[in-house]
């Protein structure tokens, strides 16, 4: 009756209440169940001996930290887990955190990893793009042979990490380092042989000593470099780049350095072995290159003045072709200077054991080549003669003595582009007191200045004020950076500094504001917007253009820092990216430091191949937190030799 009733209740026909079913019960415990099964799943729960490897997160495999270590969460089973945990939205997982069931899933987001041996100690001083037994494939006309030639094939490419010579040591901190070095870390005699009597260096017990001195001045760079500021202002600020064609050991370039002037010094790697790297063993910005057949990698205008002291390039020859390209990369008004042949001749000619009439010959010849590019001849006085490049070519063009004017139409080409024997348009002005491009304003307020390139709309995608925002979000990046890399803070840690990818040189101009004692070679892609090159030299800073499937012109342990922003995603579809990792490696010195900004995706797999080089890396946070996808891997060398591997 008591069912009945109920069922009467309910409205239930008496027969379904006789005849209960279980469907209902069974629904509701199947929901549940699920339920419960999928909050466990998400809290880390069911995890067998044979899946806890493949489930770790990304995060832990490949040292993933946060910037403000934040608190790790528990698991329903008690372990804890980071909390940074890319695993969920990222399909990137290092090899060594994967087993052998998840490393096919995972092999199509990261590489796998590979140990790159180390080359043969003869390779220590390797230069991939200047190979001294490649060169001589080339023609020695005009020094062909000592340009850029770089490896043609995969074959003639090391795969191999480039050592450092036994004996090694971290170079001295600047200013130190302008005058000794470590003998071990360029371990050459023969400049201190050929070049004894003109106090270029010297070695003493275990170190190189730099005196300071040059073919001529052998009163010491600081007593010839005050003669130059006779004829040209050197201390108002209106000069701050600077071009050192055959720069010996750079002394010219490091002693300008405490006036504030900042030298860019090349020569080729020739008879005077070394040269180049013991500039930058010194601290000083230098690369290797000649004047040969192609245009230096620099663009137009970029120098206030030019410098070549006892050089030895043949600046008549060639139709003054040499003296051409300096025009171009001269800025409005730069100077260039010359000492050495045939200046003065008639005191030094019997010591040079030339004829009066073939150097007097000579000079004419130059002077020749100067008018021609509409030049005014400042000064001659003693061994020194300075000229003037124009402020605008008004008046040039209009002169029928000055050679004809080229018709091509990127000035600023400069990657295998050729010479050419003629003049170099300046932009156009709209009076003749007008300097052509736009004035620069004076060093230090250049750096921060909107740079002329870009007020008059020149560097593509750049306006005045995207500038300026660039300019406080590297300085907003460097402060990241020193946060969370200690090392970053300290005073002297850092002299050469390499931006691979530098764009408007905000990272260089962050650093220069912190008042680091550093310099910074800033390199503009070719396959990026190369128009921003121009305008990092109108900031008062430099650098080069660069191919970075290719190798860079210096020598082997060059930077003590290389920051590489986006530069695998740039060249992603180009080259391999070990090919650029070897690169790195090989021009970086041991126990330096390589910061590199990449989506988390590729710089996961950066770090898998980073792993096999003999570097000690890390993941940290975007300066603006955990959630943003592109992150920072700090790298740090190894310190290791070449007498270590034969261990």
């Amino acid at each position: 009756m008591g069912v009945r009733s109920a069922a009467t209740k309910l409205h239930i026909p008496p027969s379904a209440a006789r005849r209960p079913t279980f469907l209902p019960f069974v629904a509701v415990l199947l929901l549940c169940s699920a339920s419960y099964l999928i909050g466990v799943w998400q809290h880390g729960g069911f995890a067998t001996p044979s899946d806890k490897p493949a489930a770790v997160s990304t995060a832990t495999a490949v040292a993933c930290t946060n910037v403000a270590a934040a608190p790790k969460r528990r698991t329903r089973s008690g372990a804890s887990s980071p909390s940074l945990d890319f695993s969920a939205r990222h399909a990137a997982a290092a090899d060594d955190a994967l087993d052998a069931s998840t490393a096919t899933a995972a092999s199509s987001a990261a590489p796998r990893r590979s140990s790159y041996p180390a080359c043969p100690a003869r390779y220590s001083e390797y230069t991939p793009c200047e190979d001294v037994e490649r060169s001589l494939r080339f023609p020695r006309d005009r020094l062909v042979y000592r340009e850029r030639h770089c490896p043609a094939s995969e074959r003639e490419r090391l795969r191999c990490l480039v050592p450092a010579p036994p004996g090694y040591r971290t170079p001295f901190p600047w200013p130190a380092s302008r005058d000794v070095a470590w003998f071990a870390n360029a371990p050459h005699k023969e400049l201190t042989v050929e070049k004894a009597v003109q106090n270029w260096i010297r070695v003493d017990g275990d170190r190189l000593r730099f005196p300071g001195g040059g073919t001529m001045f052998p009163n010491g760079a600081d007593a010839y470099i005050d003669d130059i500021a006779k004829l040209v202002p050197l201390h108002d600020g209106s000069i701050r780049t600077a071009l050192d064609t055959g720069c010996g050991v750079a002394s010219w370039g490091a002693y300008l350095l405490s006036r504030d002037i900042l030298a860019m010094s090349f020569a080729p790697r020739d008879s005077h072995e070394a040269q180049v790297q013991f500039a930058l063993e010194r601290g000083v910005p230098a690369m290797i290159g000649v004047l040969a057949s192609n245009r230096l990698t620099y663009p137009a205008r970029a120098f206030d003045m030019a410098h070549c002291s006892r050089c030895l390039i043949p600046w008549q020859l060639y139709d003054g072709l040499y003296l051409i390209e300096v025009d171009r990369v001269l800025r409005p008004g730069g100077y260039w200077i010359l000492s050495g042949p045939p200046i003065n001749w008639n005191k030094y000619w019997k010591g040079w054991e030339r004829t009066k009439e073939d150097l007097n010959a000579e000079q004419q010849a130059i002077e020749a080549v100067a008018r021609s590019l509409c030049w005014t001849k400042v000064k001659e006085a003693g061994d020194i003669a300075v000229w003037q490049k124009p402020y605008n070519h008004a008046g040039c063009k209009a002169s029928k003595s000055s050679r004809p004017f080229c018709s091509r139409k990127n000035p600023d080409a400069a990657w295998y582009d050729k010479m050419e024997a003629c003049i170099t348009p300046l932009p156009e002005i709209s009076k003749a007191s007008d300097v052509a491009g736009g004035a620069v304003k004076r060093w230090p307020q250049r750096l921060t200045a909107v740079p002329p390139r870009v007020s008059r709309g020149t560097v593509r995608g750049v306006t005045a004020r995207s500038f300026a925002q660039d300019t406080e979000l590297w300085r907003r990046r460097v402060r990241h950076y020193k946060s969370v890399a200690s090392q970053l803070e300290q005073k002297g840690r850092y002299r050469n500094v390499l931006d691979m990818n530098a764009r408007l040189g905000g990272f260089a101009a962050a650093l220069a504001l912190a008042g680091d004692p550093l310099w910074v070679m800033n390199m503009v892609p070719t396959v990026a917007n190369a128009t921003t090159l121009g305008a990092i030299y109108e900031r008062g800073l430099i650098g080069s253009y660069q191919d970075w499937c290719e190798g860079m012109s210096t020598y082997p342990r060059t930077y003590d820092l290389i920051h590489a922003d986006s530069v695998f995603t740039l060249y992603k579809d180009r080259c391999e990216m070990d090919r650029i990792l070897l690169e790195m490696d090989r021009i970086l010195r041991p126990r330096g430091t390589v910061i590199v900004r990449e989506d988390v995706d590729m710089l996961v797999k950066v770090k898998s191949l980073a792993d096999g080089m003999r570097w000690e890396s890390q993941i940290v946070d975007h300066e603006d937190g955990p959630l943003v996808r592109e992150k920072i891997l700090l790298v740090v060398k190894t310190y290791w030799t070449a007498q270590d591997q034969d261990q």
